[in-house]
């Protein structure tokens, strides 16, 4: 086993040998609060970065010596993760392909009923999707069924936790109104305006998650730039939005994906 560091830009990166791999971490070092545990803490995230939070006057071979002592779970951890990310394939919207709501995964169950009308509906862990009958355009349509249910599903829940999460953002007037568009590389976004705009691909996700994003855009009323006063704003409203933003961001290519 073997380490090496990189230095460039300021950024702390390290590697570690394990097996046949190479395995790069970066080291977050942070000041310590008085009566706070001085520990060093390992992160794995969905996205398959590893991150080693330290305290800012931590020795080196400190640091690597706690890595190592936790290399195998480290390794076990990506190997997990890396499998998940293996799934993110274009969709054939056929029987068996994996769906998302609200977090949890659904199986998607295409089936042809002569008597009724074409429809999409939740029941027992599947994603049933009805079509009178099966023909060419049979992708097309279960496509367009599904996607417009999400985005049907995406206002109405939308709408719900905006309801909820607005009497937190003191500094809003009134109820801002919002869209569902989608977006190839946002969330949300929030105009000069205050006009609110959500991607219906978020309903997906965790409401954990989409509470960040519609936090994080209610934040961009009060201040419309990353500064860091808008970041005192987000922590106000949301203490842990880091960690809910790498839960979100890790699946990213898996609630896009369609």
């Amino acid at each position: 086993m073997a380490s090496t560091v990189s230095d460039e830009h300021n950024k702390e990166e390290y590697s570690f040998i394990y097996g046949d791999e190479a395995v790069s971490y970066e080291v977050l070092r942070k000041p310590i609060k008085q009566g706070k545990k001085r520990s060093i803490t390992i992160k794995v995230q969905p996205n398959c970065d590893v991150t080693v939070s330290t305290p800012e006057d931590a020795e080196l071979e400190d640091i690597h010596q706690a890595v190592m002592k936790r290399a195998k779970w480290i390794y076990d951890a990506l190997k997990e993760f890396r499998g998940h990310l293996e799934y993110v394939q274009p969709k054939h919207y056929v029987s068996g392909e994996m769906q998302f709501y609200l977090g949890r995964r659904y199986v998607l169950k295409v089936v042809e009923d002569a008597d009724a009308l074409p429809a999409v509906k939740m029941t027992r862990g599947k994603l049933l999707v009805t079509l009178t009958r099966f023909n060419d355009d049979k992708t097309a349509m279960v496509k367009a069924l599904v996607r417009n249910w999400y985005k049907v599903r995406a206002q109405r829940i939308f709408h719900e936790r905006l309801s909820e999460l607005l009497p937190q953002a003191t500094w809003v007037d009134g109820i801002p109104s919002f869209r569902v568009l989608p977006m190839t590389k946002q969330w949300g976004s929030c105009s000069a305006k205050g006009n609110l705009m959500f991607n219906p691909h978020l309903i997906k996700a965790p409401k954990e998650c989409i509470d960040y994003v519609i936090l994080h855009e209610l934040c961009h009323i009060a201040e419309h730039n990353h500064s860091e006063k808008f970041w005192r704003w987000l922590t106000s409203v949301m203490p842990n939005w880091k960690e809910v933003k790498a839960r979100l961001d890790g699946m990213a290519e898996l609630y896009l994906n369609e």
